[in-house]
């Protein structure tokens, strides 16, 4: 596995004034970790800050908005970018949660200030306070309609919101345990929900009803995803003819990442076991890169690529460092990956 470069700060704002600096290191798998550190020594005459490495390492390329730092002894390279833009104002502690509009016009986030409030995307202005959970929200995201939002709590209960005007539409309860993780099927007349009560369940928005317990294993699932599964797949038949409160179900499958170390793929319509795979740890997220390839993180830092047709051994594992895998995110040919460090 390739070696891992890392800056130890906030190199954006170390590097600001005329003498920061930054730590770096670079960690090959099985290998003593490499320490160095970036330092800036003023501007150059086209405004770019003039930055050099200590020995070990080498600035490659620095422009005002990111650097690019290689490690020779280790064939490494990293181009580390500052932030476009911060908004340090729209909560006092840390964000669990967050999502951006269809239209990229709007954000949602939670946090442990045990906020969930709505903002402009473009400058973090704060547009609407989302108040009605008890306890901690866990999970946010936007409808594809941009102009509604589904929430999951501490409490145990699944909330839809107006963004316009932040009034709760619908409060969904059932779920015995704190919500986790939610997903929208299609254009979300349906919405999926897990918890800690080991329990996913599909809701019908219209009629604020449950229409069915999807998966009960008796441990938290942590994180789930619906995706619409290959046609070689076999999805199962389900044991009765499904509601026709039903919509966009046929043909979907469901992960469920669960904290008994087991990411589990269900039918969405007949609620058949599909696959069943065995991680090294606590499974936390999973998302689909295609309707084949899907990705799963666990507490101890592990991100298995698998191919739902044959999920026997992954393509590959990806081990940066044992900290928590909390969220992956599809993005162009590859994907964004966060963890707890």
């Amino acid at each position: 596995m390739a070696a891992t470069l890392r800056i130890q700060s906030d190199w954006s704002k170390a590097l600001s004034r005329d003498e920061g600096e930054a730590w770096l290191s670079c960690r090959s798998p099985g290998k003593p970790t490499l320490y160095g550190s970036v330092t800036r020594r003023g501007l150059s005459s086209d405004g770019v800050p003039d930055i050099v490495a200590s020995e070990g390492f080498m600035v490659r390329e620095v422009t005002k908005k990111s650097i690019l730092i290689s490690c020779p002894h280790e064939n490494a390279s990293t181009k580390f970018l500052a932030p476009y833009t911060s908004f340090c104002r729209i909560h006092q502690k840390s964000i669990t949660c967050l999502d951006i509009s269809s239209g990229g016009g709007l954000g949602v986030s939670t946090s442990t200030d045990g906020t969930m409030k709505i903002w402009q995307a473009a400058n973090g202005e704060i547009r609407r306070l989302l108040e009605g959970h008890v306890y901690d929200v866990n999970c946010c995201r936007f409808f594809p309609s941009g102009l509604v939002v589904l929430s999951g709590g501490m409490d145990a209960q699944l909330k839809i919101w107006s963004a316009e005007d932040a009034s709760c539409v619908v409060t969904f309860k059932g779920h015995k345990g704190g919500i986790l993780d939610t997903a929208i099927v299609d254009r979300g007349r349906n919405v999926l929900s897990c918890s800690r009560d080991g329990t996913a369940r599909l809701w019908d928005c219209g009629k604020s009803a449950c229409l069915g317990i999807i998966a009960d294993y008796g441990s938290p699932i942590n994180g789930i995803a619906v995706g619409t599964a290959d046609n070689s797949l076999n999805l199962g038949s389900p044991e009765k003819p499904p509601s026709e409160r039903e919509v966009g179900t046929e043909g979907k499958i469901l992960l469920l990442a669960r904290e008994d170390k087991k990411l589990q793929g269900v039918g969405l319509q007949s609620r058949q076991p599909v696959f069943l795979f065995v991680g090294s740890d606590a499974f936390n997220c999973c998302t689909f890169l295609s309707s084949t390839y899907i990705l799963a993180g666990t507490q101890d830092g592990n991100i298995y690529q698998l191919d739902v047709r044959s999920t026997n051994a992954p393509i590959q594992v990806i081990h940066r460092s044992g900290a928590p895998v909390l969220s992956l995110l599809p993005y162009r040919d590859g994907f964004i990956a966060s963890q707890g460090n």
